[in-house]
C-alpha cells in the first residue's frame, strides 16, 4: 500500500513545474567556498526546507535566491527565467527573517503596506484591499493600529509574514522564521505556516537547524554540509534511508557503527565493526555488498528492543548493562553499555510500569530490517567526517555561468 502511494506521488510530482533552479552554484567568502557547486530543484507550490549545521551555507543559498548575494559561479533560475545577476527588488521573491525586520516607527498596517507603496504603482484602494487580506490571513487585522513594541514575538512574526505575502510573490523564503519563539509559540506558528502554505499554494523555502520543524512542515528536505547538498528527499526518505554517513549522523538520534563487510548472501550482509560486534543487515538494491568494503551501520534508538532475558533472535542481539535511565513522560530513554566499550542509545514507549534500575544486566537487540549499511567513502574509523574537497578552485575570477 505504502509503495503504491509513493509511486503515485512520484508520478504526480515528476512533471511538476519548477519554480526555483540552482545550477552548479558557487559562492566564495575569503576565497573559501560557502556554497560549493550546488544543484537544486524546487517544485512549484512545494515546501522545501534546507537544514544543516551552523555555517554550512544554507542561509547563503537563501540569499542567492533572493538576490541579496550574487553567485560567483553557476546559474539561478526562477520560473524558468535566469536571475543570476538580477537585483533583489526585480525578483518575484520575498523573505521573512528571524529578526522580523519590522519598522518600529510604523504601525502594523503601515509595516505591511510599506512594500506596496514603495515599489508598486497601485491605487490606494488596491493597497488597502491587499493589506487587509494579508492581515486577515495571519489573524492580525484587529491589531492593525498597534506598533511592533506593543506586540509579542509571535504577533511580530505574523506581521512579518503578512508583509512578505502582500506583494504576492512567486517564492516565499523563510530564514529561521521561528527561531526567536519559545517552544509553545513555535508549535503554534508551525501550524500557522502549514495552513498558510496550503491556502496560498506558494512555493516556500525555509532554512532551519530545527529538525522537528523540517520534518513536520516540509514536502521535501535538503540536507546540507560544508557548502554541499548531501541528500534531498521527503522527510521519511531522509530519516529512514540516509544516503551518506553525514545524513545518517546528522538527522535524528542515532547509533552509528563503522566496520567492514565480512559476509554476503542473497538476503543480507554481515558486518564486523571496529569494536568487534557482528551485525546483520537486510540486503536491498542500495546496500553495499563488496567483501571487505568499509561501511557505516545506522540503527535508530526507537528500533532497539530491550529484554531482561536473552530473546530467541539469532542476530543483532548483544548483552550489556544499563548505564542511564531517563524518564521522558510518554517515553523512556536508556543508555546501554555493550561489550568492548560500545555505548548505544535506546528509546522506548513508557508502559507506565516500574523502570529498571541503573547497572541492571540487559539484552539489546534489533531486527536486521531495522538497520541500514551505507558505503563509507568519507568516514574515518574514528567516526570523524571528512569533507570532500571543493570542486571549484579557490582562485576564481568574476562570475562564471556554466
Amino acid at each position: 500500500m505504502f509503495q503504491t502511494l509513493t509511486q503515485n506521488h512520484d508520478l504526480i510530482t515528476k512533471f511538476q513545474p519548477l519554480d526555483v533552479e540552482l545550477r552548479y552554484v558557487f559562492k566564495f567568502f575569503n576565497q573559501e567556498p560557502v556554497v560549493d557547486g550546488v544543484d537544486l530543484d524546487i517544485k512549484q507550490g512545494e515546501f522545501l526546507t534546507i537544514i544543516g549545521a551552523a555555517g554550512c551555507g544554507k542561509t547563503t543559498i537563501l540569499r542567492l535566491i533572493a538576490g541579496l548575494e550574487m553567485a560567483d559561479a553557476g546559474k539561478v533560475f526562477i520560473q524558468g527565467r535566469q536571475v543570476t545577476n538580477v537585483p533583489a527588488y526585480r525578483r518575484p521573491v520575498n523573505t521573512v527573517f528571524q529578526s522580523y525586520a519590522l519598522f518600529n516607527h510604523m504601525n502594523v498596517w503601515d509595516n505591511v503596506a510599506f512594500g506596496l507603496r514603495l515599489h508598486k504603482k497601485l491605487p490606494k484602494s488596491e493597497i488597502a484591499t491587499r493589506v487587509q487580506e494579508a492581515l486577515m490571513l495571519v489573524k492580525m487585522a484587529d491589531l492593525r493600529s498597534h506598533f511592533p513594541s506593543q506586540l509579542c514575538a509571535a504577533q511580530q512574526q505574523r506581521v512579518a509574514l503578512a508583509r512578505a505575502i502582500v506583494n504576492r510573490p512567486t517564492v516565499l523564503l523563510l530564514d529561521e522564521p521561528l527561531g526567536a519563539l519559545d517552544v509553545k509559540l513555535r508549535q503554534e506558528m508551525q501550524l500557522e505556516l502549514s495552513n498558510l502554505h496550503q491556502y496560498l499554494g506558494l512555493t516556500m523555502i525555509m532554512v532551519t537547524q530545527d529538525q522537528q520543524q523540517a520534518m513536520s512542515l516540509s514536502d521535501r528536505i535538503a540536507v546540507m554540509n560544508q557548502g554541499k547538498i548531501e541528500q534531498v528527499g521527503t522527510p521519511q526518505e531522509i530519516y529512514e534511508y540516509p544516503q551518506t554517513p553525514f545524513v545518517a549522523d546528522f538527522i535524528g538520534d542515532r547509533n552509528l557503527f563503522t566496520g567492514v563487510i565480512t559476509g554476503v548472501d542473497s538476503s543480507s550482509i554481515e558486518i564486523e565493526t571496529t569494536t568487534g560486534l557482528k551485525i546483520t543487515v537486510d540486503r536491498t538494491e542500495k546496500t553495499p555488498t563488496q567483501l571487505s568494503q568499509s561501511v557505516v551501520v545506522r540503527v535508530r534508538p526507537e528500533k532497539i528492543q530491550l529484554s531482561l532475558y536473552r530473546p530467541s533472535v539469532l542476530t543483532n542481539c548483544f548483552a550489556g548493562r544499563l548505564n542511564q535511565v531517563m524518564y521522558l513522560g510518554n517515553h523512556v530513554s536508556y543508555v546501554v553499555d555493550l561489550q568492548n566499550g560500545v555505548t548505544i542509545n535506546v528509546l522506548q514507549p513508557n508502559t507506565f510500569g516500574s523502570l529498571p534500575e541503573r547497572d541492571t544486566p540487559i539484552y539489546a537487540w534489533w531486527m536486521k530490517s531495522d538497520c541500514i549499511a551505507i558505503q563509507s567513502l568519507v568516514f574515518r574509523y574514528d567516526q570523524e567526517y571528512v569533507p570532500v574537497q571543493s570542486t571549484l578552485s579557490k582562485e576564481h575570477d568574476g562570475v562564471h555561468n556554466y
